[in-house]
């Protein structure tokens, strides 16, 4: 199984980026893929996700309208492409296959992820 993170780079405010996640060794279509990142000295935390059944999409408020998630299963390769980048949004970005579970009161449990990729930076300038 490997997940391979791509697309990283520095960029100005307001600006944008599309990360990709290329997966392998596994079923694509049978899990869900995750988008997390983790900025320095803070916790890593999930950005988004895309589950494998229904292709239900899930976005941490912090960025809900700006990212979106969308998968090329022909390819076997997620997306998250990012507009209106803020200096917040610095950070190492990773994807991972797993279950995507969420509801309206608990977010994505990262525990359910696994196959984690190397990950790629992101960083906004101001």
């Amino acid at each position: 199984v490997q997940l391979v993170e791509s697309g990283g780079d520095l960029v100005q405010a307001g600006g944008s980026l599309r990360l990709s996640c290329a997966a392998s060794g596994f079923t694509f279509d049978d899990y869900a893929i995750g988008w997390f990142r983790q900025a320095p000295g803070k916790e890593r935390e999930v950005v988004s996700c895309v589950s494998s059944s229904d292709r239900v999409t899930y976005y941490a408020d912090s960025v809900k309208g700006r990212f979106t998630i969308s998968s090329d299963n022909a390819k076997n390769t997620v997306y998250l492409q990012m507009k209106s980048l803020k200096p917040e949004d610095t950070a190492v970005y990773y994807c991972a296959a797993g279950v995507c579970h969420f509801t309206d009161y608990h977010r994505p449990d990262q525990s359910e992820f696994g196959a984690w990729g190397q990950g790629t930076q992101v960083t906004v300038s101001s």
